[in-house]
């Protein structure tokens, strides 16, 4: 007997009868509304119906998977738009934009090639030219002029799938070499370009199927180059103001010059240099040159600390390094004669029950609210007096703030607080200033695919936190990626606006550590199921293809990238006292940024 009636199975329903395919179909939007048209034709004809002009999605996700918006429907399907607003539809945007550019330099300007470097803070990107001098306002202007005209007669982006030999081939009339050269690296069959007013190139993820969307850009002279400016996600339908960006620029072009000392420009280089074996030589110089960066710092810091200096403060970023940094710091100031003293600003949480008290349940452990910001203070100002100080120590497991050590700094002593915050100017609030030295640490690496693929500096430290979250916590990737949002929030509030505030900045990047990072990471997000960040694995699977994988056994033992993966002998390392004399109870130490970023806490 079926289970569902009372039938027998050789019975037909009246309701069931044969028909022949409809000649359209339909397209469900989340919002409940259902668009019906011609079978096989582009998403894009939809959503040009569906929705305003001046807010197009630029993208779908169709059955958890990221579709473009120029992709044909076939079927009935139910669709979520990709707005410029998503950190998918920011992607496809700035890609696009991009290759409208390389575009038009090729048509403009055929002997002259782009090379897209690196991001800027207020949303853009800095490019430099390979075969002459910087553009003249004059010649941006011609640029531009002719992008939007472009844009404006809504011109497709075609998407061919062609051979591994055309491919190539394209690349060599091009005078693509490194995109040639990374090609190289792949064992596939076929390859995608993207086709623009006839002219092709590879860009590394979608576009948007037509330029009529990319109507906000700006053109701007830069030192050196100029910038491709694109707005932010937070406000897609205009450019935000221009802040100033000089430190980071000098720790990018630094960068730079450490990838030609090493002969390392692009993924495909790096990946000749893995299968040559040449990469031992480029893992010992990039470590070499990191601790060159650290023991410059260390010598400036003892000088200022000769003048008065008694307090510094390192900041940056999850997965940024800070804790490896700080304490290589900590090495060489002991070898010059100058004690640290080490304090996370982690131990001036507000207990949690304040914290419910005043937020409810939405704590956000990345604001400076979440700290007693004025004990930090009175703290802080008596240690630089030279007062004795009793700190408190917030216990995470609690939620409660407990006695921590007593300390009183004597001469050959250095305060380093290491936070989130530590560039603040309301945590720095009332400080005298040649008494505070500030350090920011990120990883912001250079070393892009090709020419106009970049590597994004906040992939590379995700990845870095999904390694370790796995390695030293024992959380999923998925988990990571759910909490990834909420941390660049953070970041972008309380982190980033204050950087170019620094008195140094150390780039905690290696121009290795992807590949080294490719065979600990990838098994961790081929198990992402969750559907809410299964994208986002795949993507990060996606660039990570690109990488030859490098082991780890000949990493240096004290490597930021041992922070990661695992195998550092600065792990328990703590500042014994000097001459044998104790100048605080308790014991020094780092916090090596576990506790959570508004995490897993």
């Amino acid at each position: 007997m079926s289970p569902h009636n009372n039938e027998s199975p050789n019975q037909t329903r009246s309701d069931v009868h044969a028909a022949t395919l409809r000649p359209t179909v339909q397209v469900q939007f989340p919002d409940g509304r259902v668009f019906e048209f011609r079978r096989g034709s582009p998403l894009v004809d939809v959503f040009r119906t569906a929705y305003d002009r001046d807010n197009q999605p630029v993208a779908a996700i169709i059955n958890d998977a990221l579709v473009e918006s120029s992709r044909p429907v076939n079927w009935d399907i139910a669709v979520k738009p990709v707005f410029l607003m998503d950190s998918d539809g920011a992607r496809i945007y700035a890609r696009s934009l991009s290759f409208l550019l390389v575009i038009v330099v090729r048509e403009l300007y055929p002997e002259v090639r782009v090379y897209i470097d690196y991001s800027v803070p207020h949303g853009g990107y800095v490019c430099h030219l390979k075969g002459r001098d910087p553009f003249s306002n004059d010649e941006l202007k011609k640029i531009k002029s002719r992008m939007k005209e472009i844009v404006a007669a809504d011109l497709p982006i075609l998407r061919k799938r062609v051979t591994m030999e055309e491919a190539r081939e394209v690349f060599r009339k091009q005078g693509d070499s490194d995109k040639a050269r990374l090609v190289a690296s792949l064992d596939e069959d076929h390859y995608h370009l993207y086709e623009l007013n006839g002219m092709a190139d590879y860009f590394h993820g979608y576009m948007v199927s037509s330029t009529c969307v990319l109507k906000t850009f700006g053109l701007e002279p830069c030192e050196g180059g100029f910038v491709l400016r694109f707005p932010r996600r937070e406000d897609p339908t205009r450019l935000v103001p221009n802040v100033r960006f000089k430190a980071l620029r000098k720790v990018f072009d630094e960068y730079g010059e450490w990838l030609k000392i090493i002969g390392v420009r692009d993924v495909g280089s790096l990946n000749q240099a893995i299968r040559s074996e040449r990469i031992d030589q480029i893992m010992l110089i990039s470590e070499a040159l990191h601790e060159k960066r650290i023991a410059e710092i260390a010598a400036i810091l003892k000088r200022k600390h000769a003048d008065g200096a008694r307090l510094v403060f390192v900041a940056g970023p999850s997965s940024s390094g800070k804790t490896t940094f700080s304490k290589r710091l900590a090495i060489q100031l002991l070898a010059s004669g100058l004690q640290p003293y080490p304090l996370g600003m982690d131990e001036y949480f507000n207990p949690r029950s304040v914290m419910v008290e005043k937020y409810g349940k939405d704590i956000d452990l990345d604001a400076p609210t979440a700290m007693d910001i004025a004990l930090l203070q009175d703290h802080l100002h008596r240690i630089v007096r030279g007062e004795a100080v009793k700190l408190p120590h917030f216990n995470f497991l609690t939620g409660e703030r407990e006695v921590g050590p007593t300390i009183q700094l004597a001469a050959g002593q250095i305060l380093m607080v290491e936070g989130i915050h530590g560039l603040n100017p309301e945590i720095l609030e009332g400080s005298p200033t040649d008494a505070c030295v500030r350090i920011f640490v990120s990883a912001l690496t250079q070393l892009n695919l090709d020419a106009h693929n970049r590597v994004s500096t906040t992939d590379t430290r995700l990845i870095r936190r999904i390694v370790r979250d796995a390695v030293f916590r024992g959380y999923p990737a998925s988990d990571t990626l759910k909490l990834w949002d909420n941390v660049r929030r953070g970041e972008k509030n309380f982190i980033f606006p204050y950087q170019e505030e620094a008195d140094f900045m150390f780039n905690s990047a290696l121009s290795y550590e992807l590949a080294v990072l490719k065979p600990f990471v990838e098994s961790h997000l081929l198990q992402v199921k969750d559907p809410t960040v299964r994208m986002e694995a795949d993507r990060l699977l996606s660039l990570l293809r690109w990488f030859e994988p490098l082991a780890s056994d000949k990493i240096p033992s004290n490597s930021i990238l041992r922070e990661f993966i695992g195998g550092s002998t600065l792990r328990d390392f703590v500042v014994a006292p000097l001459n044998g004399k104790e100048h605080g109870s308790g014991q020094s130490q780092w916090h090596d940024d576990v506790k959570g970023d508004s995490t897993h806490s």
